[in-house]
């Protein structure tokens, strides 16, 4: 018998949500469902997975983890955050509550900008602390894998201190962080008026001190990517501008990001589809020709059901249709100080199975598999497969379908990072 680290066991059921990834159309209902079967860790990553009576025959376990009846599912991986930051915008919550809209409060100098003054005052400790209780949030609600943007220092020294917190974390927080620069998310105020000019400040200057961060960081080191992103949206960056960004950062050789299509679709969908952006996010505006150039692309569409929810709005990205058209799709939570403060990945699930029709299926696998892919790691994390990190949460019910069912608590009993449990 071959010895192993730990043997999860008496499950209900064991969710693979195994690959080929990223999965498409029909493909994304199919969770991979083990009746009773067992997980075999060793050394922090899977070795098998299979009926209970089949590993216990194979492998001896130093350890092992009892289940109670109860299901396994793949560590929860978030592919959409600005969870690095400072201060909060609560008062802007009152306000749009009272009927400002989101754009109006940008336009006055909140939103975005008001968390970037916070940010440049914050120091690398600071920022890190801050964070550190939302990943504990996102941590025990599942979440093992989370990308992470800059994007509210909007000058290089502030930008540079966010991508040292978010390498600070990852090697000190269970969550596995990926990175993102992010440097054109708004225009700041001392460039109101002057966006090309700002424009010339990220490429020619930001992002360079951005790339050479990355080269010298622990990220790179572990062949964890560093993502380029940029806000294409009228009151940010037009095309144009967003095409620079995007062409100098795929000059550099880095993997491209863009948010597009959340309030208009401007055209940025196509442009950073024709740059071979790994994922295209929001997509809350894309309308069926948009859906067509998603769905014959090799991009993942990362849906953000938590945007449209928290400002109270009723018009949500058409997932359905995407999938429909054989989109693959990824869920995630955005949270952020503004648009989406909410660190839940279920809840996400279950927001976007009632509001975008989703099946439970399909809303997993949008936030295991197909999330690991759009950052990059989908041979890595996203499902319970051999080889891949040992990321896994037990939830408290014999069915996992009640991880979308179920909403406003938490289901997830245990959460394991690389085979170690790192919540009770």
């Amino acid at each position: 018998m071959q010895p192993i680290d730990l043997l999860i066991h008496n499950t209900s059921q064991a969710i693979t949500c195994a690959g080929p990834g990223p999965r498409r159309g029909a493909a994304m209902r199919e969770v991979g469902a083990l009746p009773g079967g067992a997980v075999a860790v060793r050394g922090g990553r899977i070795v098998a997975v299979g009926p209970e009576g089949e590993l216990r025959q194979r492998f001896e376990a130093a350890a092992e983890l009892d289940a109670e009846g109860c299901a396994v599912l793949p560590g929860l991986v978030d592919p959409h955050t600005h969870v690095v930051y400072a201060g909060d915008r609560v008062g802007e919550f009152e306000r749009r509550i009272a009927g400002v809209s989101y754009q109006e409060i940008m336009a006055e100098g909140g939103g975005i900008a008001a968390t970037a003054r916070a940010t440049r005052a914050a120091s690398v400790e600071e920022l890190a602390a801050a964070t550190r209780r939302r990943l504990d949030q996102m941590l025990r609600l599942g979440t093992t894998t989370a990308e992470a943007k800059s994007g509210y220092g909007l000058e290089t020294a502030a930008e540079l201190r966010q991508l040292e917190a978010t390498a600070a974390l990852d090697s000190s927080h269970p969550i596995d962080l990926v990175p993102t620069f992010l440097g054109a998310h708004a225009l700041p105020p001392e460039y109101a008026g002057r966006a090309d000019a700002y424009v010339e400040l990220v490429v020619e200057e930001m992002l360079p001190a951005a790339a050479r961060w990355y080269a010298g960081s622990p990220f790179a080191a572990a062949g964890v990517p560093m993502f380029v992103d940029v806000f294409c949206e009228r009151g940010a960056f037009d095309v144009a501008q967003s095409r620079r960004v995007l062409e100098a950062a795929r000059a550099r050789g880095l993997p491209l990001k863009a948010h597009v299509d959340e309030f208009s679709e401007l055209g940025g969908l196509a442009m950073a589809l024709e740059l071979g952006a790994v994922s295209v996010d929001h997509l809350d505006a894309t309308g069926p020709e948009g859906i067509a150039l998603l769905a014959a692309s090799s991009a993942v569409g990362v849906v953000i059901p938590t945007v449209p929810f928290n400002l109270g709005g009723t018009h949500f990205a058409d997932a359905r249709a995407m999938i429909d058209r054989g989109a693959a799709i990824a869920l995630t939570t955005d949270i952020n100080p503004g648009s989406a403060p909410c660190p839940s990945l279920p809840l996400a699930m279950a927001i976007a199975c009632r509001y975008q029709r989703l099946l439970p299926g399909e809303a997993l696998i949008a936030a295991t598999l197909n999330a690991a892919h759009a950052v990059g790691l989908g041979e890595r994390v996203g499902s319970l497969e051999p080889g891949k990190q040992a990321d896994i949460i037990v939830l408290d019910t014999p069915d996992w379908r009640h991880l979308a069912y179920e909403f406003g608590g938490n289901l997830v009993r245990h959460v394991l990072k690389r085979g170690e449990l790192v919540t009770a």
